[in-house]
């Protein structure tokens, strides 16, 4: 369904320490652009009714149902994308912008 790698579930619970929301699950979303690009936001939140909760790397993540389509496969990772500076980044096959890795 939806996955977290390592480095993104240790940020992720990092930041919830740092911020004193242990307690909260992350919640992802994404919405459909006009042009088919995927945007994505995520946040701390509590389980609301309707919520999938999705158990990655000791991470709990909440997808809407209206989400779930659009991050099937998705995974959430953590990386240095110049020195220095790291960001969170989506590799989703459903998004048309996704360049897969090469190997």
């Amino acid at each position: 369904m939806f996955e977290v790698t390592r480095g993104a579930a240790k940020q992720i619970r990092k930041t919830a320490g740092d911020g004193d929301m242990e307690e909260l699950a992350l919640r992802v979303s994404a919405n459909r652009e006009p042009d088919g690009s995927i945007i994505y936001r995520m946040g701390f939140d509590e389980f609301a009714e309707g919520d999938t909760v999705v158990s990655t790397r000791g991470v709990d993540v909440l997808l809407r149902t209206n989400d779930k389509s659009l991050l099937q496969g998705a995974t959430l990772d953590f990386v240095e994308i110049e020195p220095g500076q790291m960001q969170f980044i989506f590799m989703n096959p459903n998004d048309p912008s996704f360049v897969p890795p090469t190997e």
